[in-house]
C-alpha cells in the first residue's frame, strides 16, 4: 500500500496541473460547464445566445446542418412547414404536426406548439436557429 501514495500523489500533481492549464479564466470554465447544460438538456436559449459564435459552432460541430434564407423567415413561417419543407427535418408535415403536439419539439431549447411562427426573433447571433427533434436529435438552421 506504501507504495501506491507516491504515485497517487503524483497522479493528483500532474491532474492538478492540467486543470489549471485548461481552466485559465472563469470564462473558459463557465463556457464548458454552459456547453454541457445544452447537450445534456438544461439550458435555455439565454444559455445560447450567451455563448460566442465559436464556442456555438464547436459544441454542434457535427450535427446535421440545415440551410434557408433570411427572406423566407423574415416572411414568418409556420412551425410545421418550417420542419418539413423550408427544412428537411421531418420527411413529412404530418409527422413534424405529431411530434409537435406530443410536445417532442424545441426551438432554442424551449418547447412549441403548432401555432408558432418562424421569425428573425428566434435567430441565435443573428444566423442561427437550433432544432431539437425528441430528446437527442439536434439540427443546426443556418440562415443565409
Amino acid at each position: 500500500m506504501r507504495k501506491t501514495i507516491p504515485f497517487l500523489f503524483l497522479l493528483l500533481l500532474s491532474l492538478s496541473a492540467m486543470a489549471q492549464k485548461h481552466c485559465i479564466s472563469g470564462y473558459v470554465m463557465d463556457a464548458a460547464i454552459e456547453a454541457s447544460n445544452i447537450l445534456f438538456g438544461k439550458s435555455t436559449k439565454e444559455g445560447l445566445e450567451k455563448l460566442d459564435e465559436a464556442t456555438f459552432l464547436d459544441i454542434f460541430d457535427g450535427v446535421p446542418q440545415e440551410h434557408i434564407t433570411r427572406t423566407d423567415l423574415e416572411a414568418g413561417i409556420p412551425i410545421v412547414d418550417f420542419m418539413a419543407v423550408n427544412t428537411q427535418i421531418f420527411p413529412s408535415k404530418g409527422e413534424a404536426r405529431k411530434m409537435t403536439q406530443a410536445n417532442g419539439v424545441s426551438v432554442n431549447k424551449e418547447k412549441v406548439t403548432l401555432d408558432k411562427m418562424m421569425t428573425p426573433e428566434d435567430l441565435i447571433d443573428g444566423k442561427y436557429i437550433l432544432m431539437q427533434k425528441g430528446k437527442k436529435n439536434y439540427y443546426l438552421v443556418v440562415v443565409e
